[in-house]
């Protein structure tokens, strides 16, 4: 338990600190923000603190610091270091000054954001590569929430060929299409508290229950190892160990890649422009953006040490990475019958709750680059419903073909992480280009490691070039210098052209 104690205290003492350091390098003043300046009753609407706190949690937080790190604990206890280390100083700091600069340039949203502080052609590739994402994290969190739903609260069995797995498809993609389509306070601003309340009581709940029951956990300086942890491959079960995964499962960049959010998701940059539409003072962006991306790393760091206590237990009934399978036992044992299907409902709210902003995020970002009108419940509903067809063309193809799911979901992990990128280059461009360049090492730093993560990963991987190890980490470490490099000279460019203004 020291271990993961010691990864709590990195998550709140540095998260504390590092957002102070944050806040004094954005400046935040008394300026009029755009729910004010814009005002109109559909996005912009101003909404209290701790409303926004709760929707950018609810937005950002899908499946992803749930089965990320179920799955990223494999690795075994550097987890509970990584996962908080990565929060602070790239994932929260990713969330605070995308959300913040978006909120400072009227309540951009993120292709706008990009396309100022880069240029045309990295604003092009930007805006088909976001489009893609938010489209495979639509369909993505339609998928695992409607077949936890099925399987873990119904009792259904979630195949393709069952009536009621559609049914749930269906009423999940109902919701979207009404959050993604009326005003923000209509639908989300309402229910989004009850779904919080939910998802805090499944978390809280978990960490508890974790204690009383005496899940055991292993110290990061210990042998990584236990004798009840197994997995079933094939249909025998073999013994588990922590160190011979980490050895052969190639941590870097494999668990940085598996472990999204909770750790740093590109995702987030889309979710924390909306919330930008509704604050009604830049000094909210600490505890809203900042605060609510360590509160995901705190249910990241949960769920990691509820499963690596499943898995030492030996209580798991399948392959130790059956990241759904792990999510019931854990809530049936740690909360009983009862509160075990409301912790799976809280589970089961995170992807949907995630999944109708990226669609409407989706709508403004592209309403927006491509000035259409959105000024009506008509105009708003005849152009989300292509990107309604859109997504139920991925959802079943991915649900009727053989491991298309599984194809979906990896393309959905590298493509989340390498959308990261572009924010951390118009980042650093727009600290440049406002006095700040002394600070940017804050973005260039964990933008140069996820470059190498991303690169190497898609180089080496079946879904990608199919590279070996020996030849695809030098190339990434080729390609993370050439993204640093150009970062500081195009950085230093641009803020000597705007002085000569």
């Amino acid at each position: 338990m020291i271990t993961f104690f010691i990864g709590l205290a990195i998550l709140v003492i540095g998260g504390f600190l590092y957002s102070k350091l944050c806040v004094k390098v954005f400046g935040p003043d008394d300026r009029k923000t755009p729910c004010y300046t814009k005002a109109d009753g559909v996005d912009f609407v101003p909404l209290p603190l701790w409303k926004n706190s709760l929707i950018n949690l609810l937005n950002i937080a899908g499946t992803g610091p749930i089965l990320g790190p179920i799955q990223g604990i494999l690795f075994g206890p550097i987890a509970f270091i990584t996962i908080p280390l990565g929060n602070v100083l790239a994932g929260a700091i990713h969330d605070y000054f995308c959300g913040m600069i978006c909120l400072r340039d009227g309540g951009t949203q993120m292709p706008k954001m990009v396309r100022k502080y880069s240029s045309k052609t990295v604003f092009n590739i930007y805006q088909v590569f976001v489009s893609l994402l938010l489209l495979l994290v639509a369909a993505v969190f339609i998928y695992t929430p409607g077949d936890l739903a099925a399987t873990q609260v119904f009792g259904f069995d979630g195949k393709a060929t069952s009536i009621s797995t559609w049914v749930i498809y269906g009423v999940i993609f109902v919701y979207y299409l009404v959050a993604t389509i009326f005003p923000i306070d209509t639908i989300i601003g309402r229910i989004y508290p009850i779904f919080g309340l939910v998802l805090l009581f499944s978390a809280v709940g978990v960490f508890i229950g974790m204690f009383i029951k005496g899940y055991p956990l292993i110290e990061l300086w210990e042998v990584w190892d236990s004798p009840q942890a197994y997995q079933v491959i094939d249909g025998v079960t073999q013994h588990f160990s922590y160190k011979d995964y980490f050895t052969a499962g190639k941590f870097i960049p494999v668990f940085f890649i598996t472990v999204a959010c909770g750790l740093l998701s590109g995702f987030h940059s889309t979710q924390t422009a909306i919330v930008t539409r509704t604050m009604k003072s830049e000094h909210e962006g600490r505890t809203t953006f900042y605060g609510m991306m360590i509160v995901e790393g705190f249910i990241a760091m949960v769920w990691a040490a509820a499963a690596m206590g499943v898995y030492n237990l030996g209580l798991q009934e399948a392959n130790a990475s059956l990241a759904t399978a792990t999510v019931g036992i854990i809530c049936k044992d740690i909360l009983g019958p009862i509160g075990g299907v409301i912790a799976i409902a809280g589970i089961i709210i995170l992807p949907i709750t995630s999944g109708d902003t990226a669609l409407r995020s989706l709508r403004l970002s592209l309403s927006e680059s491509l000035n259409v009108d959105q000024s009506t419940v008509k105009k708003r509903l005849s152009f989300a419903s292509i990107l309604f067809v859109l997504t139920a063309a991925i959802l079943v193809w991915a649900k009727t073909n053989p491991g298309g799911f599984n194809t979906l979901w990896r393309y959905f992990g590298w493509s989340n992480q390498t959308l990261s990128l572009f924010a951390f280059l118009a980042i650093t461009i727009w600290m440049f280009e406002t006095g700040k360049g002394k600070w940017a090492w804050m973005v260039i730093v964990p933008g140069g490691i996820y470059t190498f993560n991303t690169m190497s990963f898609i180089l080496n991987a079946q879904i990608g070039f199919k590279l070996s190890w020996s030849i695809a980490y030098p190339v990434a470490g080729v390609i993370t210098a050439a993204y640093v490099i150009l970062l500081i000279v195009w950085g230093k460019k641009r803020s000597e052209a705007k002085a000569e203004k």
